[in-house]
């Protein structure tokens, strides 16, 4: 009669260590780091009855009227458009990039224009274009062709030269390449440009805030009447598009999509050319630069004396905001994001839990951080709170989507141990590095959006842009936009050397 198996315990239970990890001591110190700035952070709740609202919201989010939006087809294929065109234009102009990316030049560039949220590029485009569809399809395509032509250039890199060798040397340049290189490296470039396009439609329903004919427009209206229903509807619908994207928008149906949307994109209204001319020559330029009739009557004292005030008036207050509450945000999304895998990964729950789990992690990652903000500002009232709580949820659905697909591939071991140590002490142990590397990658996405909610009245970067807008100071808002990108831009590189190894090709929006 044989033997029963004998299960063998887990080698570093037997003789545990106790020494700190280089994770574990970056964790410790962005935990500490957040509970050193927490005290000065506006995080009071401010709204008087925040139950009311949330009872009134609930109430919305069970009772969705799908018909009280009255161009409601319309809005969504703006939004649809919107998003197909920018990629595609982004393509385009981000591929060529892509091989010579390597130039010094052609990175920083891109590094600075995607450092730039989309919402400022289209107040920007708005004091030209107005709300023409322009505006909107200029704002994604410019940011999304500069991470089309870091990603692309680090696919193409990472990718084996072997195919290279079996190709007749006397081919062509191009013919090697095309075959060699991106044949192999195809799959890739599809999946990412699909995800760049989902990436876009969150983009395009954000766009409806500052106007432009998409969703978000009607959403914003919706809970800023309190017509809950038709908020939570539209709400419903966004994240159906998103989630439902593989299906009913493939790869290789994504010409087909264009020619579509081309054909029914709104109307394009004229462009007055001395506008453009006038915002470039005149608006964006300096006051005292902009009065004087010649360069040689300049003030520069004045110059010198303009900077310095924007600079510590607004952009440094804006600045210790936005990393404050970034920050804030990076530690409650290290805490939602291990949360969440917990809550949809294989190896803890039966299946229907975990399909539970994962269909929670769609809703989080399909609803933009901005939309979540401005339903959070609602409920909970102008402060810190509504951003952090939107933020980390998410970013932090990002990451445990990301960890739950790469933890379910790790096989469950015949171990003498209960499912929630076999979790704690070898899966976990095993995708954590990545994990931190995600959040590390999110935490330049998490800084953009930072900024931006300074639209919803949180004093971050974006609400003195905001207010440079409204008054008409383009020259201050254009100082405060580059400042904000040359901030995020520092950011990542930090984030970079932090993490001891290069970045990978996965990239986030």
């Amino acid at each position: 009669m044989s033997q029963p198996k004998q299960l063998q315990p887990i080698p570093s239970l037997k003789n545990p260590q106790y020494a700190l990890g280089y994770w574990q001591k970056v964790t410790l110190s962005i935990w500490l780091i957040a509970l050193i700035i927490l005290p000065f952070a506006d995080i009071e709740i401010v709204n008087f009855d925040p139950f009311l609202e949330l009872t009134r919201m609930a109430n919305g989010l069970v009772t969705p009227d799908f018909f009280a939006t009255e161009y409601l087809l319309q809005a969504i294929m703006q939004t649809v458009n919107f998003a197909i065109i920018g990629v595609c234009l982004g393509l385009v102009i981000g591929a060529p990039l892509a091989l010579i990316y390597q130039h010094p030049l052609i990175s920083s560039c891109c590094a600075f224009l995607r450092a730039i949220h989309e919402i400022f590029w289209a107040l920007l485009f708005l004091q030209v274009f107005g709300l023409s569809p322009l505006t909107g399809i200029l704002a994604i395509s410019i940011p999304f062709a500069a991470t089309f032509a870091r990603v692309f250039h680090d696919i193409i890199n990472q990718s084996s030269n072997s195919p290279l060798e079996s190709i007749d040397s006397r081919a062509d340049m191009i013919s090697r390449f095309t075959y060699g290189k991106i044949a192999q490296v195809m799959p890739q470039l599809m999946s990412y440009t699909r995800y760049r396009f989902e990436c876009a439609l969150r983009s395009s329903a954000v766009l409806g805030f500052i106007g432009m004919p998409t969703l978000g427009f009607y959403m914003e209206t919706a809970f800023r009447q309190g017509n809950y229903s038709e908020g939570a509807a539209l709400l419903m619908i966004f994240i159906a598009l998103i989630g439902t994207i593989r299906y009913w928008c493939p790869p290789k149906l994504l010409g087909v999509y264009l020619v579509i949307a081309c054909v029914t994109l709104i109307d394009i209204p004229h462009i007055d050319s001395s506008l453009l001319v006038r915002f470039i020559s005149h608006d964006i330029l300096p006051p005292a630069i902009a009065n004087a009739a010649t360069l040689a009557e300049v003030q520069w004292s004045s110059v010198t004396a303009w900077f310095s005030a924007l600079l510590s008036e607004q952009a440094i207050p804006g600045a210790i905001v936005t990393i404050t509450l970034a920050l804030l945000a990076l530690a409650a999304t290290h805490f939602v994001s291990l949360s969440a895998h917990m809550m949809a990964s294989k190896h803890l729950w039966p299946a229907p839990l975990t399909w539970l789990g994962r269909f929670s992690l769609l809703i989080g990652r399909s609803v933009p951080e901005y939309i979540l903000a401005f339903i959070f500002l609602m409920l909970l009232g102008p402060s810190m709170l509504p951003a952090i709580i939107a933020l980390a949820i998410h970013n932090g659905c990002v990451i445990a989507y990301l960890a739950v697909k790469q933890s379910n591939a790790i096989a469950r071991q015949e171990m003498q141990i209960s499912k929630l140590n076999q979790f704690n002490y070898h899966i976990m142990p095993t995708i954590y590095p990545s994990m931190m590397a995600l959040m590390f990658y999110r935490f330049e996405i998490i800084v953009r959006e930072t900024a931006v909610f300074g639209i919803l009245g949180i004093m971050t970067l974006g609400f003195y842009i905001d207010s440079n807008f409204s008054e008409i100071r383009y020259s201050n808002a254009l100082i405060l936009i580059t400042f904000t990108a040359l901030l995020n831009v520092a950011i990542d590189i930090i984030s970079r050397r932090l993490l001891k190894f290069e970045k990978t090709s996965q990239a986030s929006c």
